[in-house]
């Protein structure tokens, strides 16, 4: 998708040596925090860096569907706080948006077709975000009402992998996984409703955390389904992650779901090595592909000392793929009450898929979603009986590696993501590295509610222990 600032918003700074560039781009957020403060180079000249990029490479990726015009301006400002001396955690870190946040000033489409009014406030995460100084780059790419777990969308074209260009980036948030990994933005926020920023960064190589439910708030996100979505954090690097969990967390009095009680600050007991590992049986049983299984092996082989005491798990009767059918059916009742109007509108229609899935949603009675909503209370129940036998389960992020954009969505690309979801668990993925075939597949730590940190700091000690993740292809200029 071809897109451009502001023309009013016209370069003026003397791009960086391509070296240099590509250097700063494939930092994680940590480095880039570290050159900022140490004036090794400017926000503006980092922001330029990254819209030079974009203007660049998004023909070709597809990362993202609107920048923000005033994105230079925000630049200059942090340049100026922290020429006072008084700058925020955040300062001068370019970030993209998943284009189902508002953000004052941009149209929030969430990847539907027509005109949109621009949003007048910003999303509860976007005005942490602004608040601890960060640069707003622009808006990515979803698919249609940002449903699914793939990259494509019949309005706007596919968002491509960055590691082959024709594959799927995964989704819903694959425009925030593309824009990170291939080096147009520092780190993305999206979000998660059954993994949908776990698949992309499992799919693209990265780094992602889905948080307790209500741990950071949801309001001024388009939501899926209330009870099962989360904002979602995408970045290079565990650390990172941890970064943005901090600026982003916390109680939001205006929206009901938020949580009261911040995730857990300490780590009592729970070193690696001496954690309870659970392992979900036989990985032939959930149609994993024969790469992904070997580098899953690989890895817990890798991570005996860090992963030691394993036991096989299960969720004894209760029927995990039901369920997510279950949270489906919810997504697309809901579907059809949030985006109502435009979902009648004539003139933009939406996409025959759309059509089936909210025609099936339609049929459905009010005893189908209260049935439905049991049925995920079924499996909070089952989630809480799992960790009183275990601390963390372990599973491959993705039963598969990206596959082309053409090829059907595998019926099980969610099976190991929704188990967060359905419960309100916590959930981090980070990449066990490639596949024969040269694509990345990730790890995913699950843990009970409240868990976020403990679960950061053992992926951060497995990742370091494995270190797979790949060389980004954050490309030219």
């Amino acid at each position: 998708m071809n897109i451009e600032l502001n023309p009013d918003a016209a370069q003026t700074l003397k791009p960086l040596p391509p070296p240099e560039a590509q250097r700063l781009r494939g930092a994680d957020l940590c480095q880039t925090l570290h050159w900022l403060a140490g004036a090794r180079v400017s926000a503006t000249a980092l922001t330029q860096t990254y819209l030079d990029a974009i203007a660049a490479r998004n023909t070709e990726l597809n990362a993202y569907v609107a920048l923000n015009p005033a994105a230079r301006a925000e630049a200059a400002a942090s340049d100026a706080r922290r020429a006072k001396g008084k700058f925020g955690r955040l300062d001068g870190v370019p970030v993209a948006i998943k284009d189902n946040f508002d953000v004052a000033g941009l149209a929030t489409a969430c990847g539907l077709p027509g005109a949109h009014a621009p949003a007048h406030a910003d999303a509860h995460a976007v005005a942490r975000l602004r608040g601890a100084g960060a640069v707003i780059l622009g808006k990515t790419h979803v698919p249609e009402a940002a449903l699914g777990a793939t990259s494509n969308n019949p309005h706007l074209g596919a968002a491509h992998n960055p590691f082959r260009h024709g594959y799927q980036a995964g989704g819903s948030s694959g425009g925030c996984a593309v824009a990170v990994a291939a080096g147009l933005a520092a780190v993305a926020i999206g979000s998660d409703s059954l993994g949908s920023i776990r698949i992309p960064a499992s799919y693209c190589g990265l780094f992602a955390l889905k948080p307790t439910h209500g741990e950071i708030s949801t309001r001024g996100m388009i939501p899926a389904a209330r009870r099962l979505d989360s904002v979602g954090l995408i970045a290079r690097s565990v650390h990172d992650l941890g970064v943005l969990l901090h600026v982003l967390g916390g109680h939001d009095p205006a929206d009901p779901r938020s949580r009261r009680r911040r995730v857990d600050l300490a780590l009592p007991d729970w070193e690696p090595g001496k954690l309870r590992v659970g392992l979900l049986g036989d990985p032939g049983a959930f149609g994993i592909e024969p790469g992904v299984a070997r580098a899953f092996e690989r890895a817990l082989m890798v991570l005996t000392h860090e992963l030691e005491n394993r036991c096989d798990v299960g969720f004894g009767d209760f029927d995990l793929p039901r369920a997510r059918r279950a949270a489906f059916f919810m997504i697309e009742a809901e579907m059809l009450a949030t985006h109502a109007r435009a979902i009648a509108d004539p003139a933009h229609p939406v996409s025959a898929e759309m059509q089936a899935w909210l025609a099936y949603a339609r049929s459905k009675s009010a005893a189908d979603y209260v049935a439905a909503d049991r049925l995920l209370d079924a499996a909070v129940v089952a989630a809480r009986r799992m960790f009183e036998q275990v601390d963390v389960l372990v599973t491959p992020t993705t039963p598969q590696t990206a596959f082309p954009l053409e090829a059907p969505l595998p019926d099980n690309a969610g099976d190991f993501t929704c188990i967060a979801n359905l419960a309100g668990l916590p959930a981090v993925t980070i990449p066990m590295g490639m596949t024969l075939d040269g694509l990345p597949c990730g790890m995913q730590f699950v843990g009970p509610p409240g868990s976020d940190l403990r679960l950061l700091e053992l992926a951060e000690v497995c990742a370091a222990a494995l270190d797979t993740a790949p060389g980004y292809p954050c490309g030219q200029p």
